[in-house]
């Protein structure tokens, strides 16, 4: 695997935009603006891609051909040490028709981070190009005002001063931020509660608790369920050689979901444990979806997970503070993972092998 060098005092972070960009739709607008002036105050110099502020395509800043030649551009050449993604999205999966994953393979890997739409980006680095990369918070996200640890966590992780992380203490279920009020800070008042399917047994933090620690370890892959399925079977499905390359480390599936129901997360997760991407599990971490309150036919989300994860025998860790209800836990995709689960608490650390 492959591994960028951090980010250094100083550096030049890239701002692609794949997905969404930042033009005049507010709150993202307002809040790269100020994720801007935050890493210019830390010292840094930005370098916003041509796509940055645009606003031309369907689901996405622009046309997959602009896009992708976005993409190229930064990861072939010399024009920052980081990328980071302005913003999720809709319709990337478009842009991989275009981007030159052979030549990318070959440059100098750099440190990509964004979630969401942009799986399409971080799942097939790891698989194509055999380059880690970070499943984390968008570039807008830096913008809010007061800044939560989460995204100094994520930020520390590419500057090479933090690789091991622990869940926080509550979550967001409904967002402050707004046109009129761009820059809200997170509104954190969920307690963190997980659930943990392990040997059998269920444990939620509301019925039982685990009688002991929960420890496995594996090379990080996965990302938004919603893409996931989509890029199954494509050309650029290569989970099964990605597989096969690390048989011996086994693979921790980090798996979320944007618009996925309970229903539609059993057939998603049913269609890849078919496909074989689940064959070489050491275990799941499955992020809060944002469906979470849905149940359908007698069955919720985390149901859902486990009813089709169950018989691959490996520990399913639910509602982790990953995806689309804030805050995340920074994730390498690519790296080796150590997570512990210990009653209602959560430590992950990678190792860059």
């Amino acid at each position: 695997m492959r591994y960028s060098d951090f980010l250094q005092h100083g550096g030049r972070i890239g701002f692609i935009a794949p997905s969404f960009g930042c033009a005049s739709l507010e709150p993202y607008h307002s809040r790269f603006k100020s994720a801007l002036s935050f890493f210019g105050e830390q010292g840094y110099s930005c370098v916003p891609g041509p796509n940055v502020y645009e606003d031309k395509g369907i689901g996405k800043s622009n046309t997959p051909e602009k896009c992708a030649e976005e993409i190229n551009d930064f990861f072939m050449n010399d024009r920052s040490d980081i990328i980071i993604s302005v913003g999720g999205g809709e319709t990337m999966n478009e842009d991989l028709s275009f981007v030159d994953f052979e030549s990318i393979s070959k440059s100098k890997p750099k440190w990509f981070l964004g979630y969401s739409d942009n799986t399409n980006l971080i799942f097939t680095l790891t698989t194509l190009c055999d380059t880690a990369a970070v499943y984390g918070p968008c570039a807008s996200s830096f913008g809010m005002r007061p800044m939560h640890p989460y995204l100094t966590d994520s930020f520390d992780l590419l500057c090479g001063k933090k690789t091991s992380f622990t869940n926080y203490k509550k979550w967001e279920i409904e967002s402050l931020s707004s046109a009129e009020n761009p820059l809200a800070p997170l509104n954190a008042t969920e307690p963190y509660s997980m659930s943990v399917f392990t040997e059998g047994n269920y444990y939620s933090e509301n019925e039982a608790r685990l009688s002991r620690p929960v420890s496995f370890s594996g090379r990080m892959l996965g990302g938004c369920l919603d893409i996931l399925t989509i890029l199954c079977g494509t050309k650029f499905d290569k989970v099964k050689e990605f597989n096969e390359k690390y048989s011996d480390d086994g693979i921790i599936w980090f798996l979320e979901s944007c618009d996925l129901n309970p229903i539609s997360i059993t057939r998603s997760l049913w269609q890849l444990k078919e496909a074989g991407w689940f064959d070489r599990a050491a275990g799941f971490l499955i992020g809060r979806p944002m469906h979470i309150r849905d149940n359908m036919f007698g069955i919720d989300c985390r149901e859902a997970a486990v009813r089709i994860l169950k018989d691959l025998n490996v520990p399913v860790i639910l509602d982790v503070d990953l995806g689309h209800l804030p805050p995340q836990i920074p994730v390498i995709s690519g790296s080796i993972g150590k997570v512990t689960a210990d009653s209602n608490s959560l430590d992950i650390t990678y190792e860059l092998r």
